[in-house]
């Protein structure tokens, strides 16, 4: 998995620990694919700002996992749920991983 994907599966479980306005670099950035130079534009900040905001906002979803692991924790639920024949006990690991 390369380092991108890894950010955004990060993002869906730790997006709403940030502030609304790395959350708004952030999304800009990886889901807008915009260039530093245009959120900077776009926010009237210098790109430096906005390079500082996004290399901030990483850093604290790594963070965020290494302290509570739950995107680890999920995949290894997704591995156990491969690996088990009972279909009820499957369909119920489903709904705690969609959860």
């Amino acid at each position: 998995m390369n380092e991108i994907n890894n950010l955004i599966m990060l993002y869906d479980y730790y997006g709403e620990l940030l502030s609304d306005s790395q959350k708004n670099y952030f999304e800009s950035y990886y889901f807008n694919n915009l260039s530093l130079s245009e959120i900077a534009d776009n926010l009237g900040v210098s790109r430096n700002a906005v390079h500082k905001q996004i290399k901030i906002s990483c850093e604290k979803l790594y963070d965020y996992e290494l302290k509570l692991k739950l995107l680890e924790k999920n995949n290894k639920l997704k591995m156990i749920k491969d690996l088990i024949n009972d279909e009820k006990i499957k369909k119920e690991l489903e709904k705690i991983i969609e959860s």
